[in-house]
């Protein structure tokens, strides 16, 4: 394994805003260009989630090297369902490499073997192609298209869905 995971700390902000404050890494997504209080404010909404009781999310680190090269992320949707929805994002350094794949395994991992989730889905933009394969990659299958599901700051984007369940989950 190349990299490591570890739960946000305050000093991430910068490591966040590095990639955060790129054009090219916001393109999907209807957050940024973030400005450095941004980056700051997230990483606080993430620290102050962190200590909620039951924690419903969890931000990690993704660390190659000792350096912070993006995050993943794992949000509880439904304790009843037991239902978790993972996303991931790089510095473009890192792109195409096998770094997201990676981190998205070691999600999922947390997901279903530490959190004893149900199912775990993902959406991405359907231009996204990048995301679409990773989440291919790691086992998820595509549900379908969900419409206008998205606002962003050019109006409203579509967005694919994935999915996988526990029994489909195949630990590495």
């Amino acid at each position: 394994m190349r990299i490591q995971l570890r739960e946000l700390v305050e000093e991430d902000w910068k490591a966040v805003h590095a990639y955060a404050s790129l054009e090219k890494v916001c393109r999907y997504q209807p957050w940024g260009p973030n400005t450095e209080a941004e980056s700051k404010q997230f990483v606080e909404e993430v620290l102050q989630d962190a200590q909620q009781e039951p924690q419903m999310r969890f931000v990690y680190a993704i660390m190659f090297e000792g350096n912070m090269i993006g995050s993943a992320e794992l949000s509880i949707k439904s304790t009843q369902n037991r239902e978790g929805e993972i996303g991931y994002i790089l510095y473009p350094d890192f792109w195409n490499k096998g770094f997201a794949t990676e981190a998205a395994k070691n999600v999922l991992s947390i997901g279903f073997r530490t959190l004893g989730l149900h199912r775990i889905c993902a959406t991405c933009d359907p231009n996204n192609l990048a995301s679409a394969s990773v989440l291919k990659k790691i086992g998820m299958q595509k549900e379908g298209l969900l419409r206008e599901h998205m606002r962003m700051k050019s109006g409203w984007r579509d967005s694919l869905l994935y999915s996988i369940l526990e029994h489909e989950y195949v630990q590495e």
